[in-house]
């Protein structure tokens, strides 16, 4: 009671100074522990600046100018952070934002996922209960799902970048109706695009794989799919990009070098991740570079670890001038969460208080503190730091309001964008009915198929031939597929639930967030199993894989009577029908998009290594298929086998590029030892090169077999032989194409009516 009694007194001190109606003084002080965008009544506006939404806060709109729509973004920005207090402003670095209700700005809650599909993950997304009331959260209708499609490994697998955007414009879709009902954020922390860098690690189902390139490339396209508008550019063109209005908020995680949660007591709230700035440029950064570049992401979400000795959230090395600086970020920077509290509290860097460890993340160029919102300590979420402390790191002179002012800035900046304040008239009307369309469900079943890779087919045992197999027995410990094995992590309730035909693998107890794998071998009673039922079967078995990470099953595909063996990663809620019409060949599978490494690998290289090329000093290999070329290797990245035969054939000889570089600008190169001598000018500087330059070439691909069939067609580059220290190879492009059987499509760098256009940007560095 004292504190409601404070309120009221508060908002009658107000009344001269800000257009208050002292009659609804109760009104706005109830305001301020609602979410999303659902005032104390109960009703979910579509914008903030609704005439009636302040009315019902006793506020009269159009006295504040952060609500004319004539002005610019920044002006209406600049406007709406001039009202509040420092108090204010502290109160709004966090994820669990609490508005200021006293001007007429709402709380939000920011933490939404959106991995590969809306997900219940976290504060924001709120789908309704089964056995519930209807809309028992807010708003008139009930939701109890959302279209969930198969893990971004899986996805990845497809390597079809059509798909990637179109499941990103599914998945905005569902998340404005959600947000639309009061159920559901704008603001949308996907994809993960770290690269998999150790078969070990927890989180391989979460990322489209090991290629730098080719996450790179996923990341643009599901980012334009969740954020570009019809007509609203691309983000090229002319036109101010801070102001370029966006469907949904997507964002680039976890930069940077983050690939380590928890193995042998390395977690990833102390472990610093030592890492030379040729790996950092090559392998660490480059996806999120083409993120933020190309794909115009609106957030980019540092991580937990250190880099080199200095916490990624408060690297203004990296985040102010590699994020906002070299790569001119339009958008806002926000920490993983906890990873400013893990600064004080886990790696204790440099002792800093609740105070510093703030402070150094502003300063650094950190925007938002994503807190543990969901643990509650003596019946309160537990608020994140920014939040907790700013004003004492303000007032300590440890970080200045302007700063505060800018992080502000970038925050409402993008809100602006997304229609926060304004809606975004074509999105309005998204209501429950667009959520779990057949549409949605269909491109599900479509994502999952692609995403499924053949291993092993001894005698052409697949597909099954539905004509002639009467029955089929499934066995196995995901033979009744229990909940969050096909779907994954990061996930809503799928539509419906899977009938499906499937073997074994391993689960979320094994990979997951928080937890590195102890090896890469089946479960033992897993692999006695399937001998089992190998020797006892008069036939050959089908052993189906559920993981997102590579397995060792050496003794699967050498066992003569394990005919077929396929990846079906976590396929999502459709993924049991994707898995039988694989299995039934009315889907042709796809290819690897991660190296398969023997177990024995992980013995000869601890996880906390860092270097891709190999260290002979250490006995350490090198990672992935771009550096490593050993024996361990039990399925290569690409790797995949089809139903039908895929022949290529080539017009191109070679071609040659030539680089006019007035001055030389010559640089040294590392060559082998067995190489005699050297070219005079052995490498030039090409910094400030236009880059145009292109190389020619096509690929024709017939379809030799009898089944109609996509096939992946993945063109690589590899350096001169006598170059020390180089990649083995890496993909420079890639194309999905379907070619029915007995036919053939042209592949090139070209534009035909009669081909498929295969562009490769050829890339200059030094």
């Amino acid at each position: 009671m004292a504190s409601h009694l404070l309120l009221i007194l508060a908002a009658s001190l107000l009344c001269g100074t800000i257009p208050v109606d002292c009659s609804s003084r109760t009104t706005a002080a109830a305001a301020a522990t609602t979410t999303v965008n659902v005032t104390a009544f109960g009703k979910a506006y579509g914008k903030v600046c609704d005439a009636d939404r302040f009315a019902e806060l006793g506020l009269n709109m159009s006295a504040f100018p952060y609500c004319d729509a004539s002005l610019p973004y920044a002006e209406r920005v600049r406007d709406l952070i001039g009202w509040m207090t420092v108090e204010e402003k502290v109160g709004n670095l966090g994820d669990v934002s609490r508005g200021a209700p006293r001007v007429g700005l709402p709380p939000y809650k920011w933490w939404s996922e959106a991995l590969h599909g809306l997900s219940s993950t976290g504060p924001t997304t709120l789908f309704d209960d089964l056995r519930s009331r209807p809309g028992n959260h807010s708003g008139r209708a009930t939701v109890n799902n959302g279209t969930v499609f198969a893990n971004v490994i899986n996805s990845a697998a497809s390597f079809n970048e059509t798909l990637w955007k179109a499941i990103g414009q599914a998945v905005s879709t569902e998340a404005r109706a959600m947000y639309n009902l009061g159920k559901g954020g704008l603001t949308y922390w996907s994809p993960n695009i770290n690269v998999v860098r150790d078969p070990r690690w927890g989180r391989a189902l979460e990322t489209p794989g090991e290629d730098p390139f080719v996450a790179g490339r996923y990341a643009v396209n599901f980012v334009r799919g969740m954020q570009d508008i019809p007509g609203h550019g691309d983000g090229g063109g002319a036109g101010d990009p801070h102001a370029r209005p966006i469907k949904t908020a997507a964002c680039c995680k976890h930069f940077a070098a983050y690939d380590v949660d928890d193995w042998h007591n390395h977690t990833r709230f102390t472990f610093d991740a030592r890492i030379s700035e040729r790996d950092m440029a090559e392998s660490f950064l480059r996806s999120f570079e083409m993120c933020v570049r190309e794909g115009d992401a609106s957030s980019v979400m540092c991580s937990y670890n250190r880099v080199n000795g200095v916490p990624a959230c408060a690297d203004a090395r990296l985040l102010s001038g590699t994020v906002r600086g070299d790569w001119q970020l339009h958008g806002y920077i926000v920490s993983d969460c906890d990873a400013v509290r893990v600064m004080t509290d886990n790696a204790t860097w440099l002792h800093f208080t609740g105070a510093d460890s703030s402070a150094a993340a502003v300063r650094a160029g950190l925007d938002l503190d994503c807190g543990e919102s969901w643990i509650e300590e003596g019946g309160r979420p537990l608020r994140d730091f920014l939040s907790v402390y700013g004003v004492a790191a303000v007032a300590q002179g440890k970080m200045r309001e302007s700063d505060v002012d800018n992080a502000l800035t970038n925050q409402y900046m993008t809100l602006m964008r997304l229609g926060y304040f304004d809606n975004i008239p074509q999105y309005a009307a998204l209501n429950e009915t667009d959520i779990c369309t057949g549409e949605h469900k269909g491109l599900a079943l479509d994502g999952a198929r692609q995403g499924i890779v053949l291993l092993k087919n001894r005698g052409n045992l697949l597909p099954l031939d539905a004509k002639k197999i009467l029955a089929v027995a499934v066995h196995g410990p995901h033979a009744r597929a229990p909940e969050k094995v096909m779907d994954g992590d990061y996930t809503g309730p799928p539509c419906r639930a899977k009938t499906t035909i499937y073997f074994g693998g391993i689960n979320l107890h094994i990979e997951r967030e928080g937890n590195d794998r102890e090896d890469i071998l089946l479960p033992k009673n897993q692999t006695k199993e399937i001998r089992h039922f190998a020797a006892a079967s008069p036939n050959p078995i089908i052993l189906v894989i559920l993981s997102g990470g590579g397995i060792d099953i050496s003794f699967a595909q050498n066992h003569p009577k394990i005919g077929a063996i396929l990846w079906a990663g976590y396929p999502g809620g459709e993924g049991g029908n994707a898995i039988a019409d694989v299995i039934f060949g009315r889907y042709n599978p796809g290819r690897l998009p991660l190296t398969w490494f023997k177990n024995k690998y992980i013995q000869q290289i601890p996880m906390t290594s860092m270097e891709f090329r190999p260290v002979p000093e250490l006995g350490y290999p090198g990672r992935t298929y771009k550096f490593y070329d050993g024996p361990e290797v039990l399925y290569p990245f690409g790797y995949g086998l089809s139903y039908t035969k895929f022949l290529y054939e080539t017009g191109t000889n070679g071609s040659a590029v030539t680089i006019s570089v007035p001055g030389g600008h010559c640089k040294g190169l590392s060559y082998k030892p067995s190489v005699a001598t050297t070219p005079a000018c052995q490498a030039v500087n090409v910094n400030g090169h236009a880059c145009t330059e292109t190389v020619s070439f096509n690929v024709s691909v017939t379809n030799a077999g009898g089944r109609d069939g996509a096939h992946v067609v993945l063109v690589y580059t590899a350096p001169p032989p006598e170059v020390a220290q180089a990649p083995i190879k890496q993909v420079a492009a890639f194309r999905r194409v379907l070619v029915p059987a007995k036919d053939r499509v042209l592949v090139e760098n070209g534009d035909s009516s009669s081909s498929v256009s295969f562009p490769v940007k050829i890339e200059l560095s030094v």
